[in-house]
C-alpha cells in the first residue's frame, strides 16, 4: 500500500535520537546528588568546593593555551604531519627495555589462547588452572635461566623487583646493618626507585661506581649489594670478585640480569648470587612506552620466606588428581 503524495507523514520528535546515551547510563552524582553533597559540605558551588580543596599554589589562574578547534579530517591531518616529524633511531643501551618480533602463530596460538585465561580479574590467577599452568611454566623457566631454586610469579617491573630484593636482604642479613649498595651501572630507573624505596625505611643507598672500581666495597654496615649484569652500558663484567666481597662481610647479593643474556652466560646462582631480579619483557612483551612489564625474583631457598608475591605450586585435589595452585602468598585476602 502506498502512502498518497499529497498526505503528511507525522514523525515523532525524538526518532533519529540515539537509543542508549551513556550520559543516562551514568551512575556518577546527578544535579540533586550534587546540591545534597554540597550542602552537607557547606559550599555553594562546586567551584567554591574546589577552591577550598586545591592548594592555590598549584591552580591555575589563566586559561590553558589551546589552539583552534579543528574537524575530525583537520585532526588526522595534522597528526600525520607532526608524526612525519619523527626520526627513528636504533639505541643499543635498552636500559632494560627491548623490541621483541612475535610470530603470528605463537601470539594467536599462545599468547590469544582464551586456554590461558578466563574473563575474570587476570591477577586472579587462581580462577583458571590454565594460567596457574602459564605461570608455573613462568617460574620454571627463571629456576633454569637464574640457577636458583626458586622464583615467584611475577612482579611489577625490573625496579620495584631491585626494592623488593633490597627489603629482603636487609630482613635477612645481620640486624642493625643500614647500607645498601649499588653498582653504578644499574638501570637509572632502578636506582630511581631504590632511593625512594629506602628513604621511609632509614636505609642508606651506596652508588659505586664499578667501572673504575673493580669491586663493589661491603663492610659491617652493608646488608645487601646489587650488581648488574649484563650493565646498562651493555658491557658484561665478572662479578665473581664483587659477590665474593659481599659474601665475606656476611651481605646478601642481588644481582639484576637480562633472561635472554643468561641463554649465554654464566647464571648468578652458579657466580654465588642469592637473589637474581630483571625484566621478563625480552620475551614476546610490547614496549608500551616503557612498561610496566611483568619482573621475575628468583632466590635461594634460605629466602623463600621473606619471597613478595605469590608461587605457583602442584597439589592434588579432592579426587586425588594433580591440580595447581598457589602457595606461599602474600595477598592478605588469602592469608590464614
Amino acid at each position: 500500500m502506498s502512502t498518497p503524495s499529497n498526505s503528511t507523514v507525522s514523525v515523532p520528535t525524538n526518532a533519529f535520537a540515539h537509543p542508549d546515551r551513556f550520559v543516562e547510563r551514568h551512575l556518577g552524582p546527578d544535579a540533586d546528588a550534587q546540591a545534597h553533597m554540597l550542602s552537607t559540605l557547606g559550599y555553594a558551588s562546586l567551584d567554591a568546593c574546589i577552591a577550598d580543596a586545591v592548594p592555590h599554589s598549584i591552580r591555575r589562574t589563566e586559561p590553558l593555551a589551546l589552539p583552534a578547534p579543528l574537524s575530525e579530517s583537520a585532526v588526522l591531518t595534522r597528526l600525520r604531519e607532526l608524526a612525519g616529524k619523527n626520526q627513528v633511531f636504533r639505541s643499543y643501551l635498552g636500559l632494560g627495555y627491548h623490541d621483541c618480533l612475535i610470530p603470528p602463530v605463537i601470539q594467536r596460538n599462545l599468547f590469544e589462547n582464551p586456554g590461558w585465561y578466563t574473563q575474570y580479574t587476570p591477577y586472579q590467577a587462581e580462577i583458571a588452572q590454565g594460567r596457574l599452568e602459564g605461570l608455573l611454566n613462568f617460574q620454571t623457566m627463571i629456576c633454569d635461566l637464574t640457577a636458583l631454586p626458586v622464583a615467584n610469579a611475577s612482579l611489577l617491573d625490573e625496579a620495584t623487583a631491585a626494592a623488593e630484593a633490597m627489603t629482603m636482604a636487609r630482613a635477612a642479613a645481620p640486624a642493625g646493618r643500614t647500607r645498601f649498595a649499588v653498582a653504578a651501572d644499574c638501570h637509572p630507573q632502578t636506582i630511581g626507585v631504590l632511593r625512594t624505596r629506602a628513604e621511609p625505611l632509614g636505609i642508606t643507598i651506596d652508588v659505586i661506581d664499578v667501572i673504575s672500581n673493580e669491586l663493589l666495597t661491603a663492610d659491617e654496615s652493608t646488608f645487601g649489594v646489587l650488581l648488574q649484569y649484563p650493565g646498562s652500558d651493555g658491557a658484561v663484567r665478572d662479578p665473581r670478585a664483587s659477590i665474593a666481597t659481599a659474601k665475606a662481610a656476611g651481605a646478601v647479593v642481588v644481582v639484576a640480569t637480562d633472561l635472554l643474556a643468561l641463554c649465554l652466560l654464566t647464571p648468578p646462582g652458579e657466580l654465588g648470587a642469592d637473589i637474581a631480579i630483571g625484566s621478563a619483557q625480552r620475551f614476546g612483551v610490547p614496549l608500551g612506552y616503557g612498561g610496566p612489564h611483568a619482573a621475575f625474583l628468583a632466590c635461594r631457598e634460605e629466602f623463600r620466606r621473606q619471597l613478595p608475591g605469590r608461587i605457583v605450586g602442584l597439589s592434588k585435589d579432592v579426587h586425588g588428581q594433580p591440580a595447581l595452585r598457589l602457595a606461599l602468598q602474600t595477598r592478605e585476602q588469602h592469608i590464614r
